[in-house]
Protein backbone atom coordinates (compact mmCIF):
# COMPACT_ATOMS: atom_id res chain seq x y z
CA UNK A 1 0.00 0.00 0.00
CA UNK A 2 1.33 3.67 -0.36
CA UNK A 3 0.22 6.54 1.57
CA UNK A 4 -2.84 7.36 -0.54
CA UNK A 5 -4.08 3.62 -0.45
CA UNK A 6 -3.13 3.31 3.25
CA UNK A 7 -5.52 7.08 3.86
CA UNK A 8 -8.56 5.40 1.94
CA UNK A 9 -7.92 2.21 3.64
CA UNK A 10 -8.12 3.86 7.28
CA UNK A 11 -11.36 6.07 6.29
CA UNK A 12 -13.13 3.29 4.73
CA UNK A 13 -12.42 1.53 8.26
CA UNK A 14 -14.09 4.47 9.90
CA UNK A 15 -16.83 4.75 7.72
CA UNK A 16 -17.79 1.10 8.72
CA UNK A 17 -16.94 1.65 12.51
CA UNK A 18 -18.82 4.54 12.66
CA UNK A 19 -22.15 2.76 10.91
CA UNK A 20 -21.35 -0.56 13.63
CA UNK A 21 -20.19 -2.55 10.86
CA UNK A 22 -17.31 -3.68 13.55
CA UNK A 23 -16.32 -6.85 11.52
CA UNK A 24 -15.70 -4.94 8.11
CA UNK A 25 -13.58 -2.36 9.92
CA UNK A 26 -11.39 -4.99 11.87
CA UNK A 27 -10.77 -6.79 8.59
CA UNK A 28 -9.84 -3.25 7.09
CA UNK A 29 -7.83 -2.07 10.07
CA UNK A 30 -5.86 -6.01 9.96
CA UNK A 31 -5.11 -5.14 6.21
CA UNK A 32 -3.62 -2.24 6.71
CA UNK A 33 -1.77 -3.41 9.24
CA UNK A 34 -0.48 -6.88 6.94
CA UNK A 35 -0.24 -4.60 3.68
CA UNK A 36 1.64 -1.24 5.14
CA UNK A 37 3.21 -2.59 8.45
CA UNK A 38 2.77 -1.00 12.27
CA UNK A 39 -0.05 1.89 11.90
CA UNK A 40 -0.82 3.57 15.01
CA UNK A 41 -4.24 5.01 13.99
CA UNK A 42 -4.90 1.49 12.85
CA UNK A 43 -3.26 -0.10 15.99
CA UNK A 44 -5.36 2.52 18.28
CA UNK A 45 -8.50 2.11 16.57
CA UNK A 46 -8.24 -1.63 16.99
CA UNK A 47 -7.08 -1.38 20.24
CA UNK A 48 -10.27 1.08 21.33
CA UNK A 49 -12.69 -1.70 19.79
CA UNK A 50 -10.91 -4.21 21.95
CA UNK A 51 -12.05 -2.28 24.93
CA UNK A 52 -15.47 -1.77 23.94
CA UNK A 53 -15.88 -5.53 23.61
CA UNK A 54 -14.20 -5.64 27.00
CA UNK A 55 -10.97 -7.57 26.01
CA UNK A 56 -8.82 -4.96 27.87
CA UNK A 57 -5.34 -7.34 27.61
CA UNK A 58 -5.84 -7.66 24.27
CA UNK A 59 -6.77 -3.67 23.72
CA UNK A 60 -3.67 -2.83 26.44
CA UNK A 61 -1.36 -5.02 23.73
CA UNK A 62 -2.41 -3.33 20.56
CA UNK A 63 -1.99 0.27 22.46
CA UNK A 64 1.56 -0.65 23.35
CA UNK A 65 1.72 -1.76 19.82
CA UNK A 66 1.01 1.65 18.66
CA UNK A 67 3.17 3.52 20.66
CA UNK A 68 6.18 1.34 19.78
CA UNK A 69 5.72 3.67 16.44
CA UNK A 70 4.36 6.81 17.74
CA UNK A 71 5.27 7.51 21.25
CA UNK A 72 4.59 10.97 21.70
CA UNK A 73 1.06 10.42 20.82
CA UNK A 74 -0.87 11.54 24.31
CA UNK A 75 -3.59 10.28 23.30
CA UNK A 76 -2.35 6.57 22.64
CA UNK A 77 -0.62 6.47 26.34
CA UNK A 78 -4.39 7.54 27.98
CA UNK A 79 -5.89 4.91 26.24
CA UNK A 80 -2.95 2.16 27.49
CA UNK A 81 -3.64 3.95 31.00
CA UNK A 82 -7.09 3.03 30.19
CA UNK A 83 -6.65 -0.35 29.57
CA UNK A 84 -4.85 -0.98 32.40
CA UNK A 85 -7.73 0.88 34.62
CA UNK A 86 -10.28 -1.70 33.86
CA UNK A 87 -7.46 -4.67 34.39
CA UNK A 88 -7.18 -3.11 38.16
CA UNK A 89 -3.36 -2.70 37.00
CA UNK A 90 -2.84 0.26 39.07
CA UNK A 91 1.25 0.02 37.99
CA UNK A 92 0.48 0.09 34.41
CA UNK A 93 -2.00 2.64 34.43
CA UNK A 94 0.41 4.70 36.55
CA UNK A 95 3.16 3.99 34.11
CA UNK A 96 1.26 4.53 31.14
CA UNK A 97 -0.04 8.37 32.76
CA UNK A 98 3.38 9.32 33.73
CA UNK A 99 4.44 8.69 30.00
CA UNK A 100 1.48 10.74 28.80
CA UNK A 101 2.92 13.46 31.43
CA UNK A 102 6.57 13.21 30.19
CA UNK A 103 4.64 14.83 27.27
CA UNK A 104 2.83 17.34 28.85
CA UNK A 105 2.98 18.30 32.37
CA UNK A 106 -0.33 20.23 32.03
CA UNK A 107 -2.57 17.86 30.30
CA UNK A 108 -5.60 18.52 31.76
CA UNK A 109 -7.20 15.01 31.18
CA UNK A 110 -3.46 13.10 32.14
CA UNK A 111 -3.36 15.02 35.50
CA UNK A 112 -7.46 14.10 36.12
CA UNK A 113 -6.57 10.74 35.49
CA UNK A 114 -3.80 10.67 37.87
CA UNK A 115 -6.08 12.01 40.68
CA UNK A 116 -8.25 9.63 40.09
CA UNK A 117 -6.01 6.57 40.52
CA UNK A 118 -4.07 8.25 43.17
CA UNK A 119 -7.37 8.37 45.36
CA UNK A 120 -8.44 5.18 44.19
CA UNK A 121 -4.99 3.42 45.17
CA UNK A 122 -5.06 5.49 49.28
CA UNK A 123 -2.60 7.87 48.36
CA UNK A 124 -4.19 11.12 49.76
CA UNK A 125 -1.05 13.28 49.77
CA UNK A 126 -0.84 12.36 45.98
CA UNK A 127 -4.46 12.87 45.02
CA UNK A 128 -4.49 16.04 46.77
CA UNK A 129 -1.33 17.39 45.23
CA UNK A 130 -3.11 15.87 41.33
CA UNK A 131 -6.59 17.80 42.36
CA UNK A 132 -4.72 20.95 43.35
CA UNK A 133 -2.90 21.01 39.88
CA UNK A 134 -6.56 19.97 38.09
CA UNK A 135 -7.74 23.38 40.08
CA UNK A 136 -5.17 25.20 38.83
CA UNK A 137 -6.14 25.07 35.39
CA UNK A 138 -10.06 25.22 35.80
CA UNK A 139 -9.97 28.71 35.51
CA UNK A 140 -8.53 27.73 31.80
CA UNK A 141 -11.75 25.99 30.94
CA UNK A 142 -14.56 28.99 29.87
CA UNK A 143 -17.82 26.46 29.56
CA UNK A 144 -17.61 23.30 31.95
CA UNK A 145 -19.80 20.90 31.55
CA UNK A 146 -22.04 19.42 34.37
CA UNK A 147 -19.58 16.34 34.77
CA UNK A 148 -16.86 18.73 34.90
CA UNK A 149 -18.34 21.19 37.48
CA UNK A 150 -18.92 18.12 39.58
CA UNK A 151 -15.51 17.18 39.18
CA UNK A 152 -13.97 20.69 40.38
CA UNK A 153 -16.54 20.41 43.52
CA UNK A 154 -15.36 16.96 43.96
CA UNK A 155 -11.29 18.09 43.64
CA UNK A 156 -11.80 20.76 46.12
CA UNK A 157 -13.50 19.03 48.89
CA UNK A 158 -10.91 16.32 48.64
CA UNK A 159 -8.08 18.94 48.68
CA UNK A 160 -9.94 20.80 51.43
CA UNK A 161 -10.47 17.65 53.50
CA UNK A 162 -6.69 16.31 53.00
CA UNK A 163 -5.40 20.13 53.77
CA UNK A 164 -7.50 19.88 57.27
CA UNK A 165 -6.42 16.45 58.38
CA UNK A 166 -3.20 17.64 57.60
CA UNK A 167 -3.04 20.36 59.87
CA UNK A 168 -4.95 18.98 62.61
CA UNK A 169 -2.05 15.92 62.85
CA UNK A 170 0.96 18.78 62.42
CA UNK A 171 -1.27 21.08 64.82
CA UNK A 172 -1.42 17.66 67.43
CA UNK A 173 2.49 16.87 67.11
CA UNK A 174 3.49 20.52 66.98
CA UNK A 175 1.40 21.27 70.47
CA UNK A 176 4.26 20.01 73.40
CA UNK A 177 7.32 21.95 71.85
CA UNK A 178 4.89 25.22 71.11
CA UNK A 179 3.39 25.21 74.36
CA UNK A 180 7.48 25.36 75.53
CA UNK A 181 7.53 28.73 74.10
CA UNK A 182 5.51 32.38 74.67
CA UNK A 183 3.05 33.30 72.28
CA UNK A 184 5.79 36.50 71.58
CA UNK A 185 8.71 34.04 70.99
CA UNK A 186 7.06 31.88 68.19
CA UNK A 187 4.71 34.68 66.58
CA UNK A 188 6.99 34.40 63.29
CA UNK A 189 6.94 30.76 63.41
CA UNK A 190 3.49 30.31 63.57
CA UNK A 191 2.69 32.69 60.90
CA UNK A 192 4.51 30.61 58.81
CA UNK A 193 3.03 27.62 59.91
CA UNK A 194 -0.11 29.08 59.21
CA UNK A 195 0.81 30.13 55.91
CA UNK A 196 2.28 26.49 54.78
CA UNK A 197 -1.56 25.41 56.00
CA UNK A 198 -3.01 28.14 54.40
CA UNK A 199 -4.64 29.30 56.98
CA UNK A 200 -3.43 33.02 56.70
CA UNK A 201 -1.75 35.27 53.84
CA UNK A 202 1.83 36.89 54.38
CA UNK A 203 1.33 40.56 53.21
CA UNK A 204 3.98 42.88 52.13
CA UNK A 205 5.04 46.21 52.45
CA UNK A 206 3.12 48.44 50.11
CA UNK A 207 4.22 51.82 50.13
CA UNK A 208 3.25 54.52 47.92
CA UNK A 209 6.05 56.56 48.56
CA UNK A 210 9.48 55.58 49.89
CA UNK A 211 10.36 51.84 50.81
CA UNK A 212 12.85 51.49 53.15
CA UNK A 213 14.48 47.80 51.74
CA UNK A 214 15.32 45.33 54.16
CA UNK A 215 13.34 46.25 57.15
CA UNK A 216 11.23 43.27 58.91
CA UNK A 217 7.48 43.53 57.39
CA UNK A 218 6.13 43.19 60.99
CA UNK A 219 2.30 43.96 60.83
CA UNK A 220 2.42 44.50 64.74
CA UNK A 221 5.59 45.52 65.87
CA UNK A 222 6.87 43.97 69.21
CA UNK A 223 5.92 45.22 72.25
CA UNK A 224 9.68 45.65 73.50
CA UNK A 225 10.55 48.10 70.77
CA UNK A 226 8.59 50.79 72.94
CA UNK A 227 9.20 50.56 75.93
CA UNK A 228 7.28 54.09 76.67
CA UNK A 229 4.16 52.27 75.88
CA UNK A 230 3.73 51.49 79.56
CA UNK A 231 4.33 55.39 80.24
CA UNK A 232 1.71 56.30 77.94
CA UNK A 233 -1.30 53.96 78.93
CA UNK A 234 -1.08 54.51 82.11
CA UNK A 235 -2.51 58.33 80.74
CA UNK A 236 -5.20 56.92 79.36
CA UNK A 237 -7.72 58.55 81.91
CA UNK A 238 -5.88 62.23 81.07
CA UNK A 239 -6.11 61.64 77.94
CA UNK A 240 -9.63 60.77 76.95
CA UNK A 241 -10.88 63.84 79.46
CA UNK A 242 -9.08 66.08 77.02
CA UNK A 243 -10.77 64.12 74.38
CA UNK A 244 -14.27 64.31 75.73
CA UNK A 245 -13.60 68.38 76.39
CA UNK A 246 -12.90 68.48 72.85
CA UNK A 247 -15.85 66.71 71.40
CA UNK A 248 -18.03 69.09 74.09
CA UNK A 249 -16.71 72.57 73.34
CA UNK A 250 -14.91 71.98 70.00
CA UNK A 251 -17.08 69.52 68.03
CA UNK A 252 -17.37 71.15 64.87
CA UNK A 253 -13.58 71.48 64.59
CA UNK A 254 -13.30 67.45 63.83
CA UNK A 255 -13.10 67.13 59.91
CA UNK A 256 -13.49 64.47 57.96
CA UNK A 257 -10.25 62.63 57.28
CA UNK A 258 -10.78 61.26 53.83
CA UNK A 259 -11.45 64.83 51.72
CA UNK A 260 -10.34 64.02 48.01
CA UNK A 261 -10.33 66.81 45.88
CA UNK A 262 -13.39 68.08 43.52
CA UNK A 263 -13.48 65.14 40.08
CA UNK A 264 -11.64 62.83 42.04
CA UNK A 265 -12.84 59.89 40.28
CA UNK A 266 -14.93 57.29 42.46
CA UNK A 267 -12.92 55.06 44.25
CA UNK A 268 -13.16 52.61 47.96
CA UNK A 269 -12.85 56.11 50.04
CA UNK A 270 -15.65 57.55 48.44
CA UNK A 271 -18.15 56.23 51.01
CA UNK A 272 -16.35 58.31 53.49
CA UNK A 273 -15.24 61.25 51.47
CA UNK A 274 -16.17 64.37 53.64
CA UNK A 275 -17.91 62.24 56.03
CA UNK A 276 -17.52 62.00 59.84
CA UNK A 277 -17.91 58.78 59.68
CA UNK A 278 -14.02 58.78 60.12
CA UNK A 279 -13.23 61.73 61.66
CA UNK A 280 -9.92 63.97 63.19
CA UNK A 281 -8.88 66.26 65.07
CA UNK A 282 -5.22 66.93 64.58
CA UNK A 283 -2.67 68.34 67.33
CA UNK A 284 0.29 67.97 64.62
CA UNK A 285 -0.01 67.36 60.77
CA UNK A 286 2.54 66.34 58.36
CA UNK A 287 5.30 67.53 60.81
CA UNK A 288 3.34 70.68 61.38
CA UNK A 289 2.08 71.45 65.39
CA UNK A 290 -1.00 73.38 65.59
CA UNK A 291 -0.66 75.33 68.44
CA UNK A 292 -4.11 76.37 69.12
CA UNK A 293 -5.19 72.35 68.95
CA UNK A 294 -2.25 71.71 71.76
CA UNK A 295 -3.06 74.53 74.28
CA UNK A 296 -6.56 73.02 74.06
CA UNK A 297 -4.86 69.36 75.37
CA UNK A 298 -1.86 70.29 77.47
CA UNK A 299 -1.47 66.77 78.98
CA UNK A 300 -1.97 64.98 75.72
CA UNK A 301 0.85 67.63 74.19
CA UNK A 302 2.79 67.32 76.65
CA UNK A 303 3.09 63.39 76.70
CA UNK A 304 3.34 62.73 72.60
CA UNK A 305 6.75 65.70 72.93
CA UNK A 306 8.18 63.44 75.06
CA UNK A 307 8.14 60.30 72.90
CA UNK A 308 10.45 59.29 69.96
CA UNK A 309 8.31 60.91 67.14
CA UNK A 310 9.31 60.15 64.18
CA UNK A 311 10.69 64.20 62.82
CA UNK A 312 10.55 64.27 59.36
CA UNK A 313 10.07 68.12 57.90
CA UNK A 314 6.64 68.64 55.58
CA UNK A 315 5.61 64.81 56.71
CA UNK A 316 5.95 64.10 60.49
CA UNK A 317 4.38 63.67 62.81
CA UNK A 318 0.73 63.59 62.82
CA UNK A 319 -0.79 63.58 65.99
CA UNK A 320 -4.59 63.14 66.12
CA UNK A 321 -7.92 61.84 67.62
CA UNK A 322 -9.47 59.39 65.24
CA UNK A 323 -13.00 58.71 65.57
CA UNK A 324 -15.13 55.89 63.86
CA UNK A 325 -18.97 56.41 64.17
CA UNK A 326 -21.24 53.37 64.20
CA UNK A 327 -21.35 51.35 61.48
CA UNK A 328 -18.16 52.78 59.72
CA UNK A 329 -15.82 50.62 58.18
CA UNK A 330 -12.26 51.80 56.63
CA UNK A 331 -11.42 49.44 53.68
CA UNK A 332 -8.77 47.73 53.28
CA UNK A 333 -5.42 50.27 52.24
CA UNK A 334 -1.59 50.51 53.03
CA UNK A 335 0.30 54.06 53.42
CA UNK A 336 2.92 55.90 52.41
CA UNK A 337 6.25 54.70 53.45
CA UNK A 338 7.50 51.97 56.13
CA UNK A 339 10.05 53.93 57.95
CA UNK A 340 7.36 54.68 60.19
CA UNK A 341 5.65 52.75 62.75
CA UNK A 342 1.98 53.81 63.85
CA UNK A 343 0.60 54.12 67.18
CA UNK A 344 -3.10 53.44 68.61
CA UNK A 345 -4.10 54.33 71.75
CA UNK A 346 -7.51 52.96 72.46
CA UNK A 347 -9.75 55.76 74.74
CA UNK A 348 -13.17 55.05 74.06
CA UNK A 349 -13.88 51.32 72.28
CA UNK A 350 -17.63 49.68 72.62
CA UNK A 351 -18.01 46.37 71.62
CA UNK A 352 -17.28 45.45 68.25
CA UNK A 353 -14.32 47.49 67.29
CA UNK A 354 -11.91 45.66 64.98
CA UNK A 355 -8.02 46.05 63.48
CA UNK A 356 -6.65 44.26 61.20
CA UNK A 357 -3.17 44.41 60.19
CA UNK A 358 -2.33 41.55 57.38
CA UNK A 359 -3.28 38.44 58.54
CA UNK A 360 -3.72 39.49 62.00
CA UNK A 361 -7.12 40.87 63.27
CA UNK A 362 -7.16 42.25 66.50
CA UNK A 363 -9.95 44.10 69.28
CA UNK A 364 -9.08 47.39 70.83
CA UNK A 365 -9.19 47.70 74.40
CA UNK A 366 -9.55 50.74 75.81
CA UNK A 367 -5.59 51.92 77.35
CA UNK A 368 -3.60 49.40 75.05
CA UNK A 369 -1.89 50.30 72.65
CA UNK A 370 0.25 48.91 69.72
CA UNK A 371 2.15 49.99 67.28
CA UNK A 372 2.16 48.97 63.48
CA UNK A 373 3.07 48.96 60.13
CA UNK A 374 0.43 50.95 57.90
CA UNK A 375 2.12 49.70 54.60
CA UNK A 376 0.91 46.35 55.16
CA UNK A 377 -2.95 45.76 54.13
CA UNK A 378 -5.00 47.17 56.66
CA UNK A 379 -8.95 48.12 57.72
CA UNK A 380 -10.87 49.15 60.50
CA UNK A 381 -14.69 48.18 61.65
CA UNK A 382 -17.22 49.52 64.40
CA UNK A 383 -19.85 47.39 64.43
CA UNK A 384 -21.20 49.12 67.73
CA UNK A 385 -23.67 51.78 68.03
CA UNK A 386 -21.76 54.22 69.61
CA UNK A 387 -18.35 56.21 68.37
CA UNK A 388 -14.88 54.70 68.51
CA UNK A 389 -11.91 56.91 69.78
CA UNK A 390 -8.14 56.90 69.34
CA UNK A 391 -5.22 58.57 69.60
CA UNK A 392 -3.16 57.82 66.76
CA UNK A 393 0.46 59.07 65.93
CA UNK A 394 3.51 58.21 64.32
CA UNK A 395 7.49 57.36 65.60
CA UNK A 396 10.07 55.94 63.62
CA UNK A 397 10.33 52.51 62.60
CA UNK A 398 12.00 50.54 65.37
CA UNK A 399 14.56 48.43 62.60
CA UNK A 400 15.59 51.59 61.56
CA UNK A 401 19.31 52.92 62.64
CA UNK A 402 19.81 56.87 63.92
CA UNK A 403 22.50 56.89 61.30
CA UNK A 404 19.04 56.25 58.89
CA UNK A 405 16.62 58.66 60.90
CA UNK A 406 19.37 61.43 60.62
CA UNK A 407 19.37 60.85 56.38
CA UNK A 408 16.12 60.31 55.71
CA UNK A 409 15.36 63.90 58.23
CA UNK A 410 17.50 65.34 55.33
CA UNK A 411 15.99 63.77 52.12
CA UNK A 412 12.84 64.91 52.41
CA UNK A 413 13.37 69.19 52.52
CA UNK A 414 15.94 68.45 49.89
CA UNK A 415 13.85 66.21 47.82
CA UNK A 416 11.01 69.04 48.17
CA UNK A 417 13.22 71.87 47.12
CA UNK A 418 13.56 69.96 43.70
CA UNK A 419 9.82 69.22 42.97
CA UNK A 420 9.67 65.90 45.11
CA UNK A 421 5.27 65.18 44.98
CA UNK A 422 5.26 62.90 47.67
CA UNK A 423 2.12 60.99 48.45
CA UNK A 424 -0.13 62.69 51.31
CA UNK A 425 -0.80 60.83 54.11
CA UNK A 426 -0.96 61.88 57.53
CA UNK A 427 -1.61 58.37 59.07
CA UNK A 428 -3.60 55.35 59.13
Amino acid sequence: MNQIEVEQALRAAAGARQAGQIDRAARLYGDVLTKAGEHPVALNALGVMALAAGSFAQAAILFRRALAVDAAAIDLWLNLATAHRHQDDAPGERSALAGALRLDQRHFMANVRLAELCERSGDASGAAERWRGVLAMAPLIEEPTPAMAAMFAHARSFVEQQQAGFAAAVDADLAPVRASHSVGARRRFDASIDHLLGRRQIYPNVCAGLHMPFLPADEFFERRHFPWLDQLEQATEAITAEYLALRGRHEGEFKPYVAMAPGTPANKWSPLDNKLDWGAYHLWRNGERDDEACARCPRTTELVEALPLARIPGRAPTVFFSVLEPGAHLPAHTGVSNVRAIIHLPLIVPDGCTFRVGGDTRTWRKGQAWAFDDTIEHEAWNRSTEQRAILIFDVWNPHLTTAEQELLAEFYPIADRHGYAAPDDAGS
